[in-house]
């Protein structure tokens, strides 16, 4: 998932220096929304397993 985000993130910053704005947006956009849901997983990753422990 991260690997994602990082991928997305690479692809604005590319899109942006050639000025494709739109593009740019967007793919800023998706590479949030991935990295917020990688932070989301991996807290209840975490979570489960400090709970599993006990």
């Amino acid at each position: 998932m991260l690997h994602y985000a990082v991928v997305f993130l690479v692809i604005a910053l590319i899109a942006a220096l050639f000025g494709f704005g739109g593009i740019a947006a967007s793919a800023v956009g998706i590479a949030k929304i991935l990295f917020v849901i990688f932070v989301i997983l991996a807290l209840a990753s975490f979570l489960a397993g400090l709970l599993r422990r006990k």
